[in-house]
């Protein structure tokens, strides 16, 4: 069976219409893209873990605020990305794209939002994330504003605004930034721990896994986005020197946590896992030499990043609470 079988181009309109508030919602929610959603969870799952290893408690309060305001401005970077992909004309012609991996949600081509609707879903979005970064403001003091100021800013200037990182070919790091240090670092502070060195270096992975799923996602528009001026890594590097870089992101994500764990903060197991999904980060890699003319191992690498950015995630934030009962 063809991949274009089994994985349709575009959303169905007849499945978002309607005027009803189930359906408003519906479109609203499918438009912020949630099968990427673990890349916000996840991080601060791991950020919060360490945090309670580090000082010796759980805060379930500040852990729920933290969610909210790093899940809202992820849903929130996605819609506004779209808006910005639609006004330069990348996603409108985008024939090569994985549906639903890569060429945006595909709302706004197919009539299911406008653009003006997908840019107040991300403007209220951005809302909800400011109201639950106020309410940590009131906890835990003024630093809460910096680490939501980056966010956002990250968040807004990917795609949008006179910087447009995307298209400067710092849109990997941004999102690197965005979805890795800063929320593992923001969530462990919440909970009590000190910013210092294994700190950063244990929101290394974290960062290195999820830069992993925004620059193989980029490989099938390769196309439409250097067609557009979205000079992404992928766009300027080529296949072959794209899957070079990705495979190393594997590799650094892997040696950070043989450091930690050398350095004694991390259990003696902790570098199994990650060692071992430099095999599938191996055989992703491949997929991307072969780019969007193998579809379905294409579609299949992404997967299998997706999946070593979900196991290796979940490891971490283990191998932390681990250390804490044993």
């Amino acid at each position: 069976m063809s991949s274009e079988s089994v994985r349709p181009l575009n959303p169905v309109p007849e499945e978002f219409a309607g005027d009803s508030l189930k359906q408003r919602l519906k479109r609203s929610f499918h438009a912020t893209r949630p099968k990427f959603f673990p890349a916000s969870v996840l991080p601060v799952v791991v950020g919060s873990a360490w945090g309670a290893l580090a000082a010796g408690g759980f805060d379930a309060y500040v852990f729920i605020l933290a969610l909210v305001a790093t899940v809202c401005v992820h849903a929130a970077s996605n819609v506004l990305n779209d808006v910005g992909d639609d006004a330069i004309g990348t996603d409108p012609r985008n024939e090569q794209r994985i549906y639903p991996y890569t060429g945006g949600s595909r709302f706004i081509q197919t009539g299911i939002l406008s653009q003006h609707h997908m840019a107040r879903l991300g403007i209220t979005l951005i809302v909800i994330a400011a109201l639950a970064g106020l309410a940590l403001f009131v906890e835990k003091g003024p630093t809460v504003i910096t680490f939501g100021l980056i966010g956002i800013a990250l968040g807004v200037f990917y795609s949008l605004g006179p910087v447009k990182l995307a298209t400067l070919g710092l849109g990997e790091t941004a999102v690197a930034i965005a979805f890795g240090v800063l929320p593992v670092t923001g969530a462990a502070w919440l909970q009590g721990a000190a910013i210092d060195a294994p700190l950063i270096l244990f929101s290394i992975p974290v960062s290195a896994w999820v830069m992993a799923i925004l620059l193989i996602n980029e490989v099938p528009d390769i196309e439409a986005d250097g067609a557009c001026g979205k000079n992404t890594l992928p766009v300027r590097f080529g296949l072959n020197s794209t899957a070079n870089l990705y495979f190393a992101i594997h590799l650094v994500a892997a040696l950070a946590i043989v450091v930690l764990t050398v350095k004694g903060n991390l259990p003696l197991l902790a570098p199994l896992v990650p060692l071992g999904l430099l095999a599938l980060g191996w055989k992703a890699a491949t997929g991307i030499r072969g780019g969007i003319e193998e579809r379905e191992v294409m579609a299949k690498s992404i997967e299998a990043t997706l999946g070593i950015h979900t196991i290796g995630c979940i490891w971490l934030a283990g191998c932390a609470l681990f250390s804490i009962w044993f």
